[in-house]
């Protein structure tokens, strides 16, 4: 899910600093210091704004805050801006990519719970694995063969149950990855009943970039899961629904969401000044 924030506020390059400095910049300062310390704070107030949204939505559909929990998806993004929000008190982090999560885990508090959330080839799950032992959620499981990559890797290296969401392609679109929606039952029964060291936990989807055909897709997610526990034999309150894009999140919670939301931490590029702002990338229920 992709929300840019109500105040964007100008911002230059980050840096890899852990922390953030009480320091003014002096006037010969150099531009990558002058540029953190202009950034100390954003991320954190970006999250709470996130937060005051998300719970406005949730509220207005009938939900409580304690219902909504919030990933803050970190890809591309310096270990200092991650470490900003981790001190604020978030503790859920979301990663794209294999190889930048395994180098930032390592770099952050054993506390952190990460959620994998791009495309995971069978080539990288024993490095995402191993190197990822706080590895909370896979949301991409999206065909049997990584399922058992998996499921296998999980028995091998001997950790704790990993939950995984199936990726559901509500779209149709050849550029989404994702099981169809017609093989999403049988996709979730082979995970649940053939797969005993992974715990299927929902479904993810993400919806075209057309804000307004979304909520068809959310629509399709919500019937998948409606199959899915009828199937198992599960309530609905045990099959979150991940989806969402920047501009309907609020809808997705309004109507059939109890989210997970990841925020995007604002970033510009090196040299730019253009303003920049939260985003918000990631919605499930």
């Amino acid at each position: 899910m992709r929300m840019w924030a109500d105040e964007p506020r100008p911002m230059n390059n980050l840096d890899n600093r852990e922390g953030g400095s009480d320091t003014p910049a002096s006037e010969d300062a150099e531009p990558s210091s002058m540029a953190a310390s202009a950034m100390d704070g954003v991320a954190a107030a970006a999250l709470r704004s996130v937060l005051h949204r998300v719970h406005q939505a949730a509220e207005r559909s009938g939900r409580g805050p304690h219902q909504v929990r919030v990933v803050a998806v970190s890809k591309t993004k310096p270990v200092s801006l991650i470490r900003e929000v981790y001190d604020s008190g978030h503790r859920c982090f979301g990663e794209n990519y294999v190889q930048e999560i395994i180098e930032k885990a390592p770099q952050l508090p054993e506390d952190i719970e990460w959620h994998f959330i791009g495309n995971l080839q069978s080539n990288k799950v024993k490095p995402l694995l191993t190197g990822v032992p706080n590895l909370a959620v896979v949301e991409t499981v999206d065909d049997e063969k990584i399922a058992n990559r998996l499921d296998h890797m999980v028995a091998t290296i001997g950790r704790k149950p990993l939950k995984v969401m199936v990726q559901v392609n509500t779209s149709g679109e050849e550029s989404k990855s994702g099981v169809d929606p017609a093989g999403c039952v049988e996709l979730v029964k082979h995970v649940a009943l053939g797969c005993p060291n992974l715990e299927f936990c929902g479904l993810m989807t993400i919806g075209m970039p057309d804000y307004t055909s979304t909520p068809e897709n959310f629509k399709t997610l919500a019937n998948c899961r409606s199959e899915v526990c009828k199937s198992l034999g599960i309530a609905e309150e045990e099959c979150e629904l991940s989806m969402g894009m920047s501009g309907d999140f609020e809808l997705a919670l309004s109507k059939w969401a109890v989210p997970m939301c990841g925020l995007d931490p604002p970033y510009s590029e090196p040299g730019s000044t253009q303003s920049s702002s939260p985003q918000l990338f990631y919605c499930a229920a």
